[in-house]
């Protein structure tokens, strides 16, 4: 769906903004444009009463300990439960696809026709996965009986998958030097690059290179066991991923777990604030935006369009239209007029325009850049030292940011000699286009690597001189260590799709009905104890023994529980041994 209602001027509204309204009776009101534009309109004292929330998914990576009680902030500083939140917005979506779908069909489509795939950053822990699953039940998109009607996909796989598909003629290459597919730019073949010179000529500015002939897939000069890396850079994160093909089906084997930070265009808007705070002060700022919130909105908008229009070699100024009641609020606040804090603030790059605009020299946002674009090339120079990624081929920058020119310049000059870089052309909706494809075919990333060591508390039989006394615990005239770190997984190690880990256990006393195990995890793959620095108690596996025995109590039962790891989320399974009857399982990392 291309088109939101109320884009914005200077912008391609082929994303909505992250941002939702809520009536003063805390009821699901708007989302996207149609929330902002209403909030906007609203009588300030009216809006105070409204809640109003915008880019709230980074919340969900920026707290630590996320549960199903996590609060979110609204504008006019209310909280409210951000699983509330995540359900309104997905619930939203669910009604605007299935109206959409039943429009183009002439025929009224139900949900349960609906396979839904909600992607979500790499970098997000299992609790921001479960977390996401637990919003959509709540939306309606699926539910706990039916659970694979929804898939959760990350965000640089979904990039991989669709990146795998383009033709070369989708693609944008950044490097004119290098000699695409044998021909090198000085041979003229006709058309196709006479469109690309023009196009070239055209965009001065971002000195691309079009290749219009289409050669087939890229994946043409990709032989097996070629190296990739997909660079995904959003609004609030970046996430890097390296993947190798595995011919004869050309399945991907991720090589290096994916990696990032809270790396994403935000950070641009971030110092944008920063910079005026040091221009009108931050008490000023502060105040400005709890009692005019929609001035303020206004004026991130401005900035977001003239953000776009950022390129390394623009010579003259941008202008950011500041709101009148901007200038109004500030005069009442100081005492002085918004013409006088610029003059006085000397921040060289920024000047006072006589048509009531902040005029900004390139060289004064390309700064405001620069600590987010240098986070990610140091990112990827770290990544690039790693044994398994010296010999990339291809760079793939995806995702919203990818479309900023100085983000694509920066990474050329620093990895062009490395590898090629290419930009697929509608570089914003990969994610999107990759997660259609992987949910008409799941299994297409064949292996995974785990990011955490994931383990279990046991006690095993005590041995002298290799465990260290205070683990002995003799229970029945048996010397048992205690707080053993039993591994299921280790953070690094290749997963396959589906692979699964066997373990069995035994309740203490046979009476017992219900066996709670904790599951932790690490970031280091050399733990041997629960209480080794740095394991964290991060969900519990809880087997229902109710119902499962017959008359006679077995003296010894064994449950066997089977947990499955290659998938982007974990799954548990568990059988009672003696009678062979399935146990109720559930893993939980969310509530524990």
């Amino acid at each position: 769906m291309r088109r939101w209602e109320g884009g914005d001027p200077g912008v391609s509204n082929q994303k909505t903004p992250t941002t939702i309204l809520l009536t003063p009776e805390r009821k699901f009101h708007s989302f996207g444009y149609a929330a902002r534009d209403f909030y906007h309109d609203l009588d300030p004292n009216e809006a105070k009463q409204w809640l109003y929330l915008e880019k709230f998914k980074m919340k969900l990576h920026t707290t630590g300990d996320l549960t199903m009680d996590t609060d979110l902030t609204a504008a006019n500083g209310k909280n409210v439960k951000a699983l509330e939140i995540f359900a309104y917005a997905l619930q939203y979506f669910k009604e605007q696809a299935l109206k959409e779908l039943s429009d183009q069909a002439g025929s009224d489509f139900e949900n349960s026709d609906v396979r839904w795939v909600i992607t979500v950053p790499a970098i997000w822990k299992q609790p921001a996965k479960q977390f996401m699953r637990q919003a959509a039940y709540q939306a309606g998109l699926a539910s706990p009986e039916n659970s694979e009607q929804l898939i959760i996909a990350l965000e640089p796989e979904a990039a991989s998958i669709y990146c795998r598909k383009l033709r070369l003629h989708q693609m944008i290459e950044l490097s004119s030097k290098a000699a695409v597919n044998g021909y090198s730019s000085s041979d003229s073949v006709g058309a196709g690059f006479a469109q690309a010179k023009e196009h070239v000529r055209r965009n001065r500015q971002s000195r691309t290179f079009l290749v219009e002939n289409v050669i087939g897939e890229i994946w043409s000069e990709l032989e097996e066991g070629d190296k990739y890396v997909v660079v995904d850079s959003g609004g609030g994160t970046v996430d890097l991923t390296v993947h190798q093909i595995r011919l004869p089906e050309g399945h991907l084997k991720e090589l290096y777990k994916a990696t990032g930070g809270p790396y994403g265009s935000l950070g641009v808007d971030y110092e944008f604030e920063k910079l005026l705070c040091k221009i009108f002060g931050e008490d000023f700022i502060e105040q400005f935006k709890i009692k005019r919130p929609a001035a303020w909105v206004d004026l991130m908008i401005a900035f977001e369009s003239r953000k776009r229009a950022a390129a390394p070699d623009r010579t003259n100024p941008l202008n950011i239209t500041l709101p009148f009641s901007f200038i109004d609020y500030y005069k009442k606040f100081r005492g002085h007029s918004v013409e006088h804090a610029l003059r006085k603030s000397n921040v060289d790059f920024v000047k006072w325009s006589s048509q009531g605009m902040l005029r900004m020299s390139p060289d004064a946002m390309n700064a405001l850049f620069k600590p987010t674009i240098d986070s990610i090339i140091e990112h990827l120079r770290d990544l690039f030292q790693k044994p398994e990624v010296s010999t990339v081929k291809f760079l793939f920058l995806v995702g919203g940011f990818a479309e900023a020119p100085l983000l694509q310049q920066a990474v050329q000059a620093a990895f062009g000699d490395k590898c090629r870089i290419i930009v697929p052309q509608d570089v914003g909706l990969t994610i999107l286009k990759g997660a259609v494809l992987f949910g008409l075919d799941p299994a297409v990333i064949k292996v995974r690597r785990s990011p955490l060591t994931y383990g279990v508390g046991v006690l095993n039989r005590y041995v002298e001189g290799k465990h260290p006394p205070e683990k002995l615990l003799v229970k029945d005239g048996t010397r048992w260590c205690t707080d053993v770190f039993d591994k299921f997984i280790s953070a690094d190690q290749s997963v396959a799709l589906g692979e699964l880990v066997k373990r069995s256990y035994t309740p203490a006393k046979p009476s017992q009905l219900v066996i709670i195990i904790n599951i932790y995890s690490s970031e280091h793959d050399d733990v041997s104890f629960i209480t080794d620095p740095g394991v964290k108690k991060c969900g519990t596996l809880r087997l229902d023994l109710t119902g499962t025995s017959g008359t006679a109590v077995p003296p010894r039962r064994e449950i066997q529980t089977l947990m499955q790891f290659g998938d982007t989320e974990i799954k548990a399974t568990a059988i009672d041994i003696a009678t062979s009857k399935s146990v109720k399982v559930g893993i939980d990392f969310l509530n524990y």
